[in-house]
């Protein structure tokens, strides 16, 4: 598949945020990052049960039940089935697009917070452990030590069982994630867990190096391995939809020009995310 992908890498790793700037323009976007999972009951949440179908979940709980603690799961199952039809249609942009977005929800899915009601840990005075998890800890640690080849993209036979067991090795992790910076945090003075880096140009108050690197010890790598796991997912994912929709040949794809709606949609969101941006300076 790299006759495909590869050319188009800049693109896939600039549209994987879509989703998150199409959270400040679409009210229902919100609620596809993350399952607050604990809100069914206790660990492996027999109540669901694991991996329950959308429409039986939707008769035990109702549609807005669901979307009020969240769908990431049921969600990436239904953008494997656009992906597929994508590849179907042999329609490139829509596989672009789609191959980008599924990328963005399965890491989700890999992100122990997005399988909490405690995700940013505004219920244990933790504020702020959500962008430390998944943000200053890679952003500090993933070029210089981490290892991101990981093999060969596999078959998937039944996905949504696949993105289920992920999701809940997410929620069996997030205590973890939020107990061992609890502990972590009484051995560290204020002036010592935090410090003031330059960032494009602005001083920002964040987690300091020392504690960063201190936190990911104590969890035994624990963001590395499941950003490798996401990669394997993501790479996984992409194969599937491509076996399901029968193989088509990837060097004679059409729509190979992104139409002037997608064209629209992008200038929408980055216009959204620009606004959210500007409206967060002005508030702190």
């Amino acid at each position: 598949m790299m006759v495909l992908y590869k050319p188009y890498a800049d693109f896939l790793m600039e549209h994987a945020i879509d989703p998150d700037k199409r959270r400040y323009a679409v009210a229902a976007e919100g609620p596809r990052h993350y399952i607050d999972i604990d809100r069914y009951g206790a660990y492996p949440y027999d109540s669901l049960p694991v991996p329950v179908k959308w429409n039986d979940a939707v008769v035990k709980y109702s549609e807005d039940s669901l979307h009020a603690h969240g769908i990431v799961p049921w969600w990436v199952n239904t953008m494997l089935y656009r992906l597929t039809d994508a590849f179907k249609e042999k329609n490139q942009a829509k596989i672009l697009k789609y191959s980008a977005e599924i990328g963005h929800y399965i890491a989700d899915a890999h992100v122990p917070l997005h399988a909490s009601s405690n995700h940013n840990g505004q219920l244990t005075d933790q504020k702020g452990i959500h962008g430390f998890w998944e943000s200053r800890i890679p952003e500090l640690l993933a070029d210089k030590e981490w290892d991101f080849f990981i093999g060969k993209a596999e078959y998937i036979k039944n996905p949504l069982d696949f993105i289920w067991k992920r999701v809940l090795e997410s929620a069996a992790a997030s205590d973890t994630v939020l107990k061992f910076e609890k502990e972590l945090s009484k051995s560290f003075s204020p002036d010592q867990k935090y410090s003031f880096e330059d960032r494009n140009g602005v001083t920002i108050r964040q987690y300091s190096s020392a504690y960063t690197i201190k936190y990911n010890e104590i969890m035994k790598g624990m963001v590395e391995r499941r950003m490798r796991q996401s990669i394997y997912a993501i790479a996984s994912f992409w194969y599937t939809s491509w076996i399901n929709a029968g193989q088509p040949d990837l060097a004679k794809l059409s729509n190979k020009e992104f139409s002037a709606e997608d064209l629209k949609e992008f200038e929408s969101l980055n216009a959204a995310w620009k606004n959210s941006q500007v409206k967060g300076r002005e508030h702190e």
